[in-house]
């Protein structure tokens, strides 16, 4: 098959769905890869690049499957061959009129933004991978336009107060508006309805500011932002109208998909700002969080605060984006081509591929079946009862449990008592160190077990020790039996220290 790459039509986007890197990629899963001239000049990407890692520049319309970013024009979907295959950004919950195009022609439609929100799909969740690059780039500008360091100084010349920075959502684009404003030096802090993701703004630098209670979740999960209570709204807005008068910069990223974006922050919050300060609305695109935002414009209000509406942060770093971009594809293509020989195979059993499908070789298919995620709580089963259910269970009875453990402490007891003088304090030792090992090791929860016994089979160290002292202290049998503590014990020290240092391992910052 041939993957043909498309040369985007807005003026504005620099972006390409496919860089000179991922061409090598497709081409390893047996694809033939067509770049239309000219398609990564705005990201940096001359097509001299795209020949030398092996690609055609030529008429990617022609192609089996065809990559883009935003929805093609109808002159555009008018030149795919019957039977082709559209991937790009198309946008199906906001644009009904393509959807109903795509119905009329002989085409399968993929839509990058319906990719669920499961753990499987992160690999090629493109709405991540950009949202990570604008929440970064929002900052960026929030900068540009501010008017002072964004880290406090003390100089020769005064002292600097640091900025001021609350960020509305703590989505993908919110945390790493946050991590770019804290390691740039600001007091950043961050609200979200989710109480959850405290400890990921901790983590990132940022003062979690919670608008109340968490209130009780009967949404069956979905893996986006859902709308919140009147009575939750009223308690966020006097949040916000208490720090719109004290912060420098707010960052909004509020938004749900397939629906105007809720306001945030009203004119009268604006109002009460210091002039020079910067609002970036990323949900410009869908009516904007914040009262006054232009899409796609800056404006400056009365009070001379300066509101942001830019609709392409993303593109604003167009090479950084079409990698991750065309990252996503590659990994997406990977997965709908099993056998790696170059032909693709969409799989409606599988719930990604089925989700992400609008419309397969004409027929209509969206929108999809809802997609249970692992934010949803598990749905009760009810309780069934068959043959087997009648079947005495194998666990013993209490009662000869108590009893065993009884004759085990008798007979543990009786030993002691026969036991030489010199033996019987290290039995008893013995004895109850078992018995409270055994209720503390009992009431530990079990994801907690592997960093407990990492850390106490270190003190395996204390029987290597004994050991090393009864070798050649007496007969054979004792250097034996010494010689194999110091090897079993051995491998519970090295083993425990190798587990616990593995566990430190996952939450150090490369």
């Amino acid at each position: 098959m041939i993957v043909g790459v498309l040369k985007e039509e807005p003026p504005g986007e620099r972006r390409v769905a496919v860089t000179p890197d991922t061409v090598t990629q497709l081409q390893k899963l047996g694809y033939e890869v067509v770049v239309e001239p000219g398609a990564g000049a705005g990201s940096g990407f001359p097509d001299d690049r795209y020949e030398a890692a092996g690609a055609a520049i030529g008429a990617a319309e022609a192609a089996d499957v065809v990559l883009g970013i935003g929805p093609p024009s109808p002159e555009r979907l008018d030149a795919l061959r019957p039977g082709a295959t559209l991937i790009g950004l198309l946008s199906p919950r906001l644009r009904p009129d393509l959807v109903e195009d795509l119905a009329g022609r002989p085409l399968t439609a993929l839509s990058l933004d319906a990719v669920p929100r499961i753990s499987r799909a992160q690999s090629f969740d493109v709405l991540s991978s950009m949202a990570n690059i604008a929440g970064y780039r929002a900052v960026i500008e929030a900068a540009h336009e501010f008017g002072r360091f964004f880290t406090g100084q003390v100089t020769a010349a005064g002292k600097v107060p640091p900025a001021k920075v609350l960020v509305a959502g703590a989505g993908v684009a919110g945390l790493a508006a946050i991590g770019a404003a804290s390691s740039l030096g600001a007091i950043v802090r961050a609200t979200d309805p989710r109480p959850e993701v405290a400890d990921q703004v901790r983590s990132l630098g940022g003062d979690y500011l919670a608008v109340a209670e968490p209130e009780p979740d009967d949404d069956p999960g979905t893996g986006y932002a859902k709308e919140m209570s009147d009575d939750y709204n009223v308690r966020a807005a006097a949040l916000y109208a208490e720090q719109c008068r004290d912060v420098d910069i707010v960052v909004t990223t509020a938004l749900i998909p397939g629906r105007p974006a809720p306001k945030l922050i009203t004119a009268e919050m604006v109002a009460t700002m210091r002039p020079g300060s910067v609002i970036v609305d990323m949900a410009a695109a869908n009516g904007g969080n914040v009262e006054g935002t232009v899409p796609g414009e800056r404006v400056v209000t009365a009070n001379g605060v300066i509101i942001l509406g830019y609709t392409d942060l993303a593109g604003r770093l167009p090479a950084q984006a079409s990698q991750l971009y065309g990252t996503n594809l590659v990994n997406l293509i990977q997965l709908m081509t099993p056998q790696r020989d170059g032909e693709l195979v969409l799989d409606f059993d599988d719930v990604v591929q089925r989700s992400m499908t609008v419309v397969r070789e004409g027929e209509l298919t969206w929108p999809p079946p809802p997609v249970p995620v692992s934010a949803a709580p598990a749905a009760a089963q009810p309780v069934q009862r068959d043959a087997e259910a009648d079947v005495p269970s194998r666990k013993a009875d209490p009662a000869l449990r108590r009893l065993g453990a009884a004759v085990a402490a008798a007979a543990t007891f009786g030993l002691i008592a026969v036991s030489p003088a010199a033996l019987q304090v290290h039995l008893t030792v013995f004895a109850l160190a078992i018995v409270i090992g055994y209720y503390v090791i009992g009431n530990v929860h079990h994801a907690l077990h592997t960093p407990l016994m990492s850390v106490t089979n270190a003190i395996s160290g204390i029987i290597v020790v004994g050991a090393l002292l009864q070798i050649g202290t007496g007969s054979a049998a004792i250097t034996v039996l010494s010689l194999a503590a110091i090897l079993l014990a051995s491998i519970n020290v090295f083993g425990g220290f190798a587990v616990t240092r593995r566990m430190l391992a996952m939450f150090v910052r490369s």
